[in-house]
C-alpha cells in the first residue's frame, strides 16, 4: 500500500476541506465560533481537527468508562449498583464543569437474578451434562428442587405454540439460530429475539413448563447471554432461562440423537416492587438559543452479566467526551447540547418515557436527540429516525465524517431511550458504529471494560460531538 506522509495528509486535508466549502457543504457561519483563536481556518476541518486532535491526544472516554464501571460494576436498575452509577454519573459531570446538572427521579422495575442457576441434562444411564445457562430478565424462579421435564425443540413461537398438548409437562427449547448469512447484526439480532422475549408466552399456552433459549450471539461458546423478556398477564408463568450456543447445539444433537433423557433446570431469580432511580442529566448551555436543546445521550443502567462496558457505558462515556469536546475545543454552540444518562433501557425504558414526558421542559424545544448504543467500536456513521428532508441535510455533511470513515448518513432507527422523543417528531440520530463483534459481548459476561478499544471509543465520541455542533450552528 502506498504511504502519504505527515505533510502529504495535511494537504490532502485542505484540498478536501476547499472541495467541501467550494461545493457548499458547509457555510462559514455553520462553523465559526466566536472564541475560536484569530487566524483560523473557520470551516469544518477545523472543528474537526480540533476534536482529533484533543480527543486522540487524550482519549478521555475511555478514562470516563473506566471510572463509571469502577464506581458501578454492575448496574442493573433498581439494585445498589444503579444507585451508584447515578451518583458516579453526577460527579463526574461535575468534575468536567457542565452546567445545570441534574436527576430527574423515575421509578424503575426490580428484578434479582438470585445466586442458583443450573441446568444439566440427565440421561437414562445416569450420565449427567453440565449446561451453560442463566435466567432471562424477568422471569420468575423454579421450586428449589428446580424443575425436570424432557425437551421439545422448536424454532419459532408459532411452532411452539402449534405443539398443542404433545408439550404438556416438557420443557420447549427455542433454537433458533442468529442468522450468520446476514452481513448487518443487529438484522440477525432482530430476526432471533422475539423467541427470547416471547418463548415463554408461547410455550407455556402449549403446556410447557419451562423454556430454554439458544443465546443472542453470533459466537459459538460457553457463555450464556441474557436479556428481557415478557409474560402475559391472561397465561400461566413459566421460568425462562438462555443456555450458551455451545450447549445448545450439543442439546439438539443429542435430541436429534433420540437419546432418551430430561433437563432438570434451577433458577432462584425474583422481581421485587419498583424502585426510585433516576436519569442524569447535565448541559453546556446555548448562547443564542437556550431554550432550543440538542440531546446526547445513553443508558447508565445494563444487565447483571459482565460491567455493561459495550452496552451501554460506552454510550454514556461518549456522551460526556463529546460535550466535553466541544467545551475544550473553546467552541460555544448556539443552541444548548445536553448529556442525558437514561435510566432502565433494558427492562422498562421508564427512562425515556420520564425525560419525554417531563412537564417541566415545557419551555424547552428539542431540535434534535443524539444516542450511542451499539457498542463503543469505530464509528461507520448514523442512522436518521427523521424525514427526507432532514436526511438530505444531513448528507450535506457527509463528506466531513468521511475523513474519521463515519460517513454514512442513512435511514433508520436511532436509540431506544431516545423514541420516545422521535415519537414526539424530534429528529433522532443513532450513532452506527462497526458492529461484526458487538453480539459477542451483548448481555453477557463478556461485556467487561478489556473489549473495549479507546480509540474507537473516542472516535464515536469525536463523531457524535461534531454532528451535535453542526446541527447547533445550523439547525435541522
Amino acid at each position: 500500500m502506498r504511504m502519504i506522509t505527515a505533510n502529504g495528509m495535511s494537504a490532502l486535508r485542505r484540498m478536501i476541506t476547499v472541495a467541501c466549502i467550494a461545493a457548499g457543504v458547509l457555510s462559514s457561519t455553520l462553523l465559526l465560533a466566536s472564541n475560536l483563536p484569530r487566524g483560523d481556518n473557520p470551516a469544518g476541518g477545523v472543528v474537526l481537527d480540533r476534536f482529533m486532535r484533543e480527543g486522540l491526544g487524550n482519549r478521555r472516554a475511555f478514562g470516563l468508562l473506566t471510572e463509571l464501571i469502577r464506581s458501578a460494576p454492575n448496574r442493573l436498575s433498581g439494585s445498589a449498583g444503579a444507585d451508584a452509577a447515578v451518583r458516579a454519573a453526577q460527579r463526574m459531570m461535575r468534575g468536567l464543569g457542565f452546567t445545570n446538572i441534574r436527576t430527574e427521579p423515575v421509578m424503575v422495575p426490580h428484578w434479582e437474578r438470585g445466586r442458583v442457576e443450573s441446568a444439566v441434562v440427565e440421561l437414562p444411564d445416569g450420565k449427567v451434562i453440565p449446561m451453560s445457562v442463566c435466567a432471562l430478565g424477568g422471569s420468575i424462579a423454579t421450586p428449589s428442587a428446580g424443575i425436570a421435564g424432557t425437551v421439545i425443540e422448536v424454532h419459532s413461537l408459532s411452532e411452539a405454540e402449534s405443539l398443542g398438548t404433545t408439550a404438556k409437562g416438557k420443557i420447549v427449547f427455542f433454537n433458533r439460530q442468529m442468522d450468520p448469512g446476514k452481513f448487518d447484526t443487529f438484522d440477525a439480532y432482530g430476526g432471533a429475539v422475539d423467541q427470547r422475549s416471547g418463548g415463554a408466552v408461547a410455550a407455556a399456552r402449549a403446556g410447557a413448563v419451562a423454556v430454554l433459549v439458544r443465546s443472542m450471539t453470533l459466537a459459538t461458546d460457553g457463555v450464556p447471554h441474557t436479556g428481557g423478556m415478557s409474560y402475559d398477564a391472561k397465561v400461566r408463568k413459566i421460568p425462562a432461562a438462555a443456555i450458551s450456543t455451545r450447549d445448545a447445539d450439543m442439546l439438539s444433537e443429542l435430541l436429534k440423537a433420540q437419546r432418551r433423557g430430561r433437563v432438570r433446570l434451577k433458577l432462584s431469580c425474583r422481581t421485587l416492587e419498583d424502585a426510585p432511580s433516576a436519569n442524569v442529566m447535565g448541559e453546556i448551555v446555548g448562547s443564542e438559543h437556550p431554550e432550543e436543546v440538542i440531546v446526547i445521550g445513553g443508558h447508565l443502567d445494563c444487565w447483571d452479566k459482565g460491567n455493561g462496558a459495550h452496552d451501554d457505558g460506552s454510550g454514556c462515556a461518549q456522551a460526556l467526551e463529546a460535550l466535553d469536546l466541544i467545551r475544550r475545543a473553546g467552541l460555544v454552540p448556539q443552541r444548548t447540547i445536553r448529556a442525558v444518562l437514561f435510566m432502565n433501557e433494558e427492562n422498562g425504558l421508564r427512562g425515556g418515557h420520564a425525560y419525554a414526558a417531563g412537564p417541566h421542559r415545557a419551555g424547552e424545544k428539542h431540535v434534535a436527540v443524539i444516542e450511542s448504543d451499539r457498542g463503543g467500536f469505530a464509528p461507520r456513521g448514523f442512522t436518521v429516525d427523521a424525514d427526507s428532508v432532514v436526511l438530505q441535510g444531513v448528507n450535506q455533511w457527509a463528506p466531513l465524517f468521511e475523513l474519521i470513515d463515519a460517513g454514512i448518513i442513512r435511514h433508520g432507527g436511532s436509540g431506544a431511550d431516545i423514541s420516545p422523543l422521535v415519537a414526539k417528531g424530534v429528529p433522532g440520530f443513532g450513532l452506527f458504529p462497526e458492529s461484526q463483534r458487538y453480539f459477542d459481548y451483548h448481555h453477557s459476561a463478556n461485556d467487561t471494560l478489556d473489549k473495549v478499544n479507546p480509540r474507537e471509543l473516542e472516535l464515536g465520541a469525536i463523531a457524535e460531538a461534531l454532528l451535535a455542533f453542526l446541527i447547533s450552528e445550523k439547525g435541522l
